[in-house]
C-alpha cells in the first residue's frame, strides 16, 4: 500500500463518529466530578443534574491543541445559534502537557479566544476517564434527560460536514 493511501487511511480514522440516538439505548452520562470554584472559568461549578431540561454539548479541549482553537470560530456560532433555544456549551479542558494544568493561563487563554460559556477545568483527566474520552478535540451531546447520544471527535469548521452533522443533531434533540 502506498504512503498516501496509508495516510489518507489514517487521516479517517481519526474522525470517529458514534450516534446513539435512540433515547431508549443511550446511557447517562456522568456526572461532572465535584471541583472548586477556582476550577471552573465563567461559571460557578456546575453539576450535569443541574442542565437537565437543556441539551448539553461539551467540548474537551486544550489551549495548546491547534484542531482545539481552530474549532472555536464554530463553536461560539453554534452557542449563539442554539443557545437561546436550549443548548448548554459546556468546555472540558483537559491538559495533553503539564504546563497547560495552570489555571491563570487558561483564563488567560479563555478570555484571548473570547470564550463566555462555562469552562471546567480537569487538569487531573477524572471526567475525561469518566467520559472515555480519548482525543482532543472531542463534543459529547447529551439530551434533556442527561442521555449521551452522540460523540464526535476532530477539528470543526463552520459549514463543514461535521458541523452539519453535530447542529442536525442538535436540532433534532431540542425538538424532543
Amino acid at each position: 500500500m502506498s504512503k498516501v493511501l496509508l495516510l489518507l487511511l489514517s487521516l479517517s480514522l481519526m474522525r470517529p463518529v458514534m450516534a446513539v440516538l435512540d433515547p431508549g439505548r443511550a446511557p447517562q452520562a456522568p456526572d461532572f466530578p465535584p471541583r472548586q470554584a477556582g476550577e471552573w472559568i465563567n461559571s460557578p461549578p456546575l453539576k450535569l443534574v443541574d442542565l437537565r431540561g437543556r441539551v448539553v454539548l461539551l467540548d474537551f479541549w486544550t489551549y495548546g491543541c491547534v484542531n482545539c482553537v481552530r474549532s472555536i470560530p464554530w463553536l461560539k456560532t453554534v452557542e449563539h445559534r442554539y443557545g437561546p433555544r436550549g443548548l448548554a456549551l459546556i468546555g472540558v479542558h483537559t491538559p495533553e502537557f503539564p504546563h497547560e494544568k495552570d489555571p491563570a493561563r487558561v483564563l488567560e487563554k479563555v478570555r484571548e479566544f473570547g470564550i463566555n460559556h462555562p469552562v471546567m477545568l480537569d487538569n487531573d483527566h477524572r471526567y475525561w476517564k469518566a467520559m472515555r474520552n480519548r482525543a482532543w478535540p472531542a463534543f459529547y451531546l447529551i439530551d434533556k434527560a442527561g442521555r449521551l447520544r452522540a460523540v464526535w471527535w476532530g477539528e470543526t469548521h463552520i459549514g463543514d460536514r461535521q458541523a452539519k452533522r453535530i447542529e442536525a443533531a442538535i436540532e433534532r434533540l431540542l425538538k424532543e
